[in-house]
């Protein structure tokens, strides 16, 4: 197998920096936690689980990254999936203000870990959400104010119409929140350094080692068709490839596919011209439209998404309508990658993490604000693991719905909930 084989084609494995083959899972192993997953979640988890002195295995189906850690937009927002006027109304103002400082929690452990370990991502600033509906007129001023009087976060600004169109060249924004502290980086590259710093902490990584099944024991017996781990803990953390493994969480997320594209390079001047700034881009459309310059003056576009097994037979077709719509001056512009990914999301958007028994973990659902709640998941499902569930008790005591239905169900509701949404979006 060559180093690359096993990687999807996207920019992000054409720019990859630090791949590496780690080995088959061939025999016994014995572990005190072991790791299913090697993205953002499962990295994160096997890092700090490691620095705090535990043995720890990970297993990886894929190769490090393969999935929505390796594939995704790279834009790293705050807060959480929920705005804060929502989680406010939902839980009050107090655990409000508890679930924020998680998620900024997250924006830095992603901050300290880049400088520590020196993981060369391309770790931007800034993101700006581009408001395209009427009815939305004034919600980036009053999300600004709260942030800034209630949550001691004063580093977003509401942008007028020409503010916004100054910053990016889209008619289609009405008005803009720029947030000066939000993270862009490159996932793949994000995720390919932590997993090294795991590696030089000691924690044993397999790829190529999917799990067929593992006991409810204590210790846990991890299989898969060559090896088998016996471990006192096990993290699942493998969010949209799930599959069949654990039935119990299974229903209670969906896993969704989104599709992205990046353009030939457009040139710094044309470049600039189209985006101010190396910041992040996202709408405010249900089905978001989320982009952003790369360092070699290209767009990378993530538009459209679908609810079944497959991906469209031509992606670069399926999704350049979405950024035309948004910047028809780049329709004599060339698609030089295109690429879909799988990621998961929960009934209300809320990430979901618990323990099925006392020694079995997971964390998935992040509803595509994954980079920074994975990050963090990891890292909580590391504490309570030894001992301090303050925090992951928190997590774990959000509410998560079973999609109606269960597995069986779930896509045809998804498919007409999502239908709904995007007549929303359009009126």
């Amino acid at each position: 197998m060559s180093e690359m084989a096993a990687y999807p084609q996207s920019f992000y494995t054409a720019t990859a920096v630090g791949i590496r083959d780690y080995p088959v899972l061939e025999g016994q192993r014995q572990a005190d936690v072991c790791v299913i997953g090697g993205g953002f979640t499962g990295v994160s988890a096997a890092l700090n689980l490691a620095e705090q002195g535990l043995d720890v295995v990970l297993l990886e189906a894929e190769r490090i990254g393969f999935g929505a850690s390796g594939r995704c937009g790279g834009l790293v927002g705050s807060g959480q999936r929920w705005e804060v006027l929502e989680t406010e109304k939902a839980f009050g103002l107090e655990r409000s203000k508890e679930l924020w400082k998680f998620a900024e929690s997250g924006k830095q452990d992603i901050r300290d870990r880049v400088d520590k370990h020196g993981i060369p991502c391309d770790l931007q600033r800034g993101q700006l959400v581009g408001v395209h509906k009427k009815r939305y007129l004034g919600w980036a001023r009053e999300q600004a104010d709260v942030l800034a009087e209630r949550y001691e976060y004063p580093f977003c600004a509401a942008l007028s119409a020409e503010e916004a169109r100054a910053r990016v060249a889209s008619d289609t924004f009405l008005e803009g929140l720029f947030d000066s502290e939000a993270l862009t980086l490159h996932p793949l590259n994000y995720t390919l350094g932590l997993a090294r710093a795991a590696a030089e902490s000691g924690v044993r990584i397999y790829e190529g080692s999917r799990v067929v099944r593992y006991s409810r024991s204590d210790p846990a017996v991890v299989e898969t068709d060559k090896g088998a781990v016996t471990a006192s803990f096990v993290v699942l953390a493998c969010n949209g490839y799930l599959g069949d493994l654990e039935p119990r969480v299974a229903s209670r997320m969906m896993p969704i596919n989104n599709f992205m594209i990046t353009t030939e390079p457009l040139g710094e001047s044309r470049a600039k011209a189209l985006i101010n700034g190396r910041f992040g881009v996202h709408d405010t459309r249900f089905v978001v439209n989320y982009f952003r310059l790369s360092e070699d003056h290209r767009l990378i576009f993530g538009g459209g998404e679908n609810y079944r097994a497959g991906f469209p037979r031509d992606i670069a077709r399926f999704v350049r309508p979405y950024m035309l719509k948004l910047f028809p001056q780049l329709k004599d512009v060339a698609v030089e990658y295109a690429w879909g990914g799988t990621l998961s999301v929960t009934v209300n958007r809320l990430p979901h993490v618990g323990r099925l028994q006392p020694n079995v973990f997971f964390a998935q659902g992040y509803s595509g604000h994954g980079i920074s709640t994975a990050t963090f998941a990891g890292k909580v499902i590391a504490e309570a693991v030894t001992g301090t569930a303050s925090r992951f008790d928190v997590l774990s005591d959000l509410p998560i719905h079973t999609f109606p239905g269960g597995t069986l169900l779930r896509y045809p509701g998804m498919v007409l909930g999502m239908l709904y949404y995007t007549i929303k979006d359009r009126i």
